[in-house]
């Protein structure tokens, strides 16, 4: 990974930590916001295109918006300390599942684009979805093939979430759905 990549990584787990630290509400929302847009430029260096839109689009920009309008509608207590006191076991504990984590996975991991990762080390199953895609669903672009043809229940569940999400959040900001 290059400069950039680990830049951003750090900022991530920054805006993870203040997120969860941060005794004010507004602060912590505008800092989680940070976090989603660092997501989603991390998801575009590591080329999934299609996950780095929906996470600025849902991660940084609705989620965002709606937790604004939310504290703006609702009681916001003040408070006089900027930071939660940290819980030290449990910062240990975390730090050691993190260490494993990182201990295990990092030799693993597969640089972005190596020819040896295991999506490109089964050849057969990937060129059968890339030949058969569009005979079987008439759709040109392979990724959108199988998001809306092959996992058509799933993308449609996940839009039924977020439909309820948006109406579950019309009526605790107890807004009209129809003037």
């Amino acid at each position: 990974m290059s400069l950039v990549a680990y830049t951003l990584v750090a900022f991530i787990l920054v805006t993870a930590v203040a997120t969860a630290l941060f005794r004010d509400v507004l602060s912590a929302i505008v800092v989680f916001g940070a976090y989603s847009l660092g997501m989603a430029i991390l998801y575009t260096l590591l080329l999934a295109p299609d996950v780095a839109m929906t996470e600025a689009a849902i991660g940084a920009g609705v989620t965002t918006i709606l937790l604004l309008l939310t504290i703006a509608r609702t009681s916001r207590p003040s408070t006089e300390r900027l930071f939660e006191p940290i819980n030290v076991p449990a910062l240990v504990i975390v730090g050691a599942f993190v260490l494993v984590l990182v201990t295990q996975l990092l030799p693993e991991m597969y640089a972005v684009g190596d020819p040896a990762a295991p999506v490109w080390s089964n050849p057969e199953v990937t060129q059968a979805y890339l030949e058969q895609t569009y005979r079987d669903t008439g759709v040109q672009n392979a990724v959108t093939a199988v998001l809306a043809a092959y996992r058509g229940f799933d993308t449609f569940g996940e839009a039924v979430v977020v439909f309820a999400a948006g109406i579950a959040t019309l009526l605790v900001l107890k807004r009209e759905v129809f003037a």
